[in-house]
């Protein structure tokens, strides 16, 4: 994903960062390159340490980046928990989510995959839920639905929503179990097998499409509001993307000066959102808006929540089993696992695309492995603290990495540091829920668009020539709405005796995105046709996990903390499918890279001493061409002074590795 060329001869890069690509040799002459030459190249690499500063900058936008999504599942979980005019337990589960999805990221940047990936609520797992909640059982009192009845500190009102989030919570618990044995039991590769572009695409974008009763909710409480919500952020994202904002800057070479920052392109939403705010604020107070509560549009106001604000604690320490104990159904937990299995074939996905994106070799089984498995510790997390829903690697922060051009780990580590930090602050919650309905309603009409979107842009991968691949997905798309549809309309019709049966039933039936992902599975994997036809093989070739046991694979994704190490002393612990193989060693060349500059060497067998002698002038006239034209090259010289203890060879090793990720183009 290379950047857009500007007339005005600047990159499309979202910060106009001070790295240099190539600085001084080792002779002290100043390698000149010219910015047009360094257009795809990334500033900084996935393992490499940015300044701390610019690690908090970018962490931040990281954060609010995914904060639409973030936000947007706790007001409209809120719905199906009765929680609509109860704004201060909205705070609470938005705080929690914020914490929550900081600790998962943090454990998922560190433990799991470790590439620069964010975790957070996923939508895939909000399907399930609102049809667990929508079953005759748990559907809210008609009583909470009007805001002069509810009285949120009574006892029965509290019983009302804390009984139907507990029971989430049973289901998401059971169901990440599911994930944690898929992903460090290493089935998620024997899962791709038969999961082709066919039948993700109908999953995802049935995701987007079911949610179209929410979005039009709440935008419907004033169109005018909803509407200009939409056009802004639109006008933002896709109109103004290139244009860059100037920004006063400090630094030591330059001293006080401006950067350009192309501000509208990595913020779109909350500039949207913050402005519709700021209006209806505006004609909040000055009563533009009506004052009646039954009057069209009074709605949009931004004093309906009282005092939230001022309610809400400044601290607030989320726990597991705040809520209470969790309970357990068996339709609950069927429904949650579809919106599991969904959640682990989006994220391997991302993981291919953020290591592209940040400059590393693609995942080896092992990182996979370990980051679906993580992936399953987070859900079990989010199910403990009782955010009411899971966690996800967030796709939309991916695609950040190809703006920023800025793939280090490090960033994501302080962007989950500063979650954590906003789930601890009470204060930032409530701030999120006095955002007006029509202003949350106008946001959902572009996020639900986009995100059913993505999943037919998984269609690329098939030969949609064909009608054999244009009748499975216009029919899974076609089910998927018209059967829950109709089950919802008729909840009694499902009645086949057994009350546990009808109840999975129930939920499955209208969970949008398992009917026409169910039904684009089997027609895909039994109605007759080519690989090629299907887009199985593009599809294996553009996910394809053609790393090897290489010096760069092992320092992106080998455990920290010498782990590895300790773990790579045990033969036997090769075969677990989350742990590293095993350490590539180029000394002997018994574990030769095929990118590297050694040439392999029969396995057992010494080679002649005029090779060896070879090879090693080979590889450090090598070396010394490297570090005349490498991007970054002085810089790594630089961080690895002060560890005078390392041997000459591992900074050869770390040197060269560097020069093939640093000139990868993105």
């Amino acid at each position: 994903m290379a950047p857009e060329k500007q007339n005005n001869g600047l990159d499309n890069y979202a910060f106009a960062l001070e790295a240099r690509f190539c600085d001084l040799n080792d002779t002290g002459e100043e390698l000149q390159s010219s910015l047009d030459e360094d257009t795809n190249k990334l500033a900084y690499c996935v393992t490499d340490v940015p300044p701390w500063y610019l690690c908090i900058i970018l962490g931040i936008q990281h954060c609010l980046t995914a904060f639409g999504g973030i936000i947007a599942i706790p007001l409209i979980l809120s719905q199906g928990l009765c929680l609509q005019h109860d704004s201060l337990t909205q705070s609470h589960l938005i705080s929690t989510i914020f914490f929550v999805s900081g600790i998962c990221t943090l454990l998922q940047v560190t433990f799991g995959i470790r590439l620069p990936i964010l975790q957070g609520g996923t939508f895939t797992l909000l399907a399930p839920s609102m049809a667990m909640l929508s079953m005759p059982e748990w559907t809210c009192p008609a009583w909470t639905q009007n805001a002069s009845l509810v009285n949120t500190s009574s006892t029965d009102f509290i019983d009302v929503w804390q009984s139907r989030l507990r029971a989430l919570q049973g289901s998401i618990i059971v169901g990440s179990l599911f994930q944690v044995f898929v992903g460090f039991s290493g089935l998620i590769g024997l899962f791709m097998r038969f999961i082709g572009p066919l039948t993700i695409a109908p999953t995802i974008s049935l995701i987007g499409l079911s949610l179209f009763d929410s979005a039009g909710g709440s935008a419907g409480n004033h169109w005018g509001i909803s509407s200009m919500t939409t056009a802004l952020i639109i006008l933002f994202s896709q109109y103004l993307r290139h244009i860059s904002v100037p920004f006063p800057t400090y630094s030591k070479d330059k001293k006080l000066h401006t950067s350009r920052v192309y501000v509208f392109q990595i913020l779109p939403v909350l500039l949207g959102i913050t402005l519709s705010w700021l209006i209806c604020y505006i004609l909040t107070t000055f009563d533009v808006l009506p004052t009646k509560p039954n009057m069209y549009g009074y709605l949009a106001r931004t004093d309906l929540k009282g005092d939230v604000i001022g309610q809400a604690p400044w601290f607030t320490f989320p726990y597991p089993g705040q809520w209470g104990v969790p309970t357990v159904s068996l339709a609950g937990v069927v429904g949650i696992l579809a919106g599991v299995i969904s959640s682990m074939i989006e994220s391997v996905g991302d993981y291919h695309a953020c290591a592209r994106l940040s400059g590393a070799p693609p995942p080896p089984k092992h990182a996979i492995n370990r980051g679906i498995g993580i992936e399953g510790l987070g859900c079990l997390l989010a199910g403990a603290w009782g955010t009411g829903n899971g966690t996800t690697s967030y796709s939309e922060n991916v695609g950040a990495l190809g703006i920023t051009k800025v793939g280090s780990r490090m960033v994501i580590v302080a962007g989950g540091v500063l979650m954590v930090v906003m789930g601890v602050f009470g204060k930032v919650g409530a701030v999120f829920t006095t955002i007006p309905s029509p202003v949350i309603g106008g946001m959902f009409m572009v996020m639900f668009g986009v995100i059913s979107a993505a999943g037919v842009s998984n269609l690329q991968y098939a030969d949609m020539n064909s009608s054999r691949n244009i009748f499975i997905f216009g029919f899974s798309i076609f089910t998927g709405l018209v059967i829950p549809n109709w089950i919802l309309k008729n909840p009694n019709a499902i009645a086949t005796g057994v009350i546990e049966l009808d109840q999975v039933l129930q939920v499955l039936l209208t969970t949008s995105m398992f009917v026409g992902g169910f039904f684009g599975f089997i027609l895909d994997n039994t109605i007759s046709g080519s690989k090629h036809e299907r887009g199985i093989l593009a599809w294996n070739k553009a996910h394809e996990d053609d790393s090897s046991n290489t010096l760069e694979s092992e320092e992106v994704y080998d455990l920290p903390f010498g782990i590895s190490s300790y773990l790579s002393s045990s033969p036997w612990l090769r075969y677990i499918p989350f742990c590293p193989t095993g350490r590539p060693s180029s000394l002997d060349g018994s574990r030769a890279d095929a990118n590297s500059l050694e040439p392999k060497l029969l396995l057992g067998r010494p080679a002649p001493a005029p090779i060896i002698v070879g090879v090693g002038l080979s590889f450090f006239m090598a070396l010394y061409n490297l570090t005349n034209d490498c991007a970054h090259t002085s810089l790594w010289w630089s961080a690895l002074e002060p560890t005078a203890c390392w041997t000459a060879y591992t900074r050869v090793s770390r040197v060269r590795s560097k020069s093939s990720w640093c000139r990868r183009q993105v």
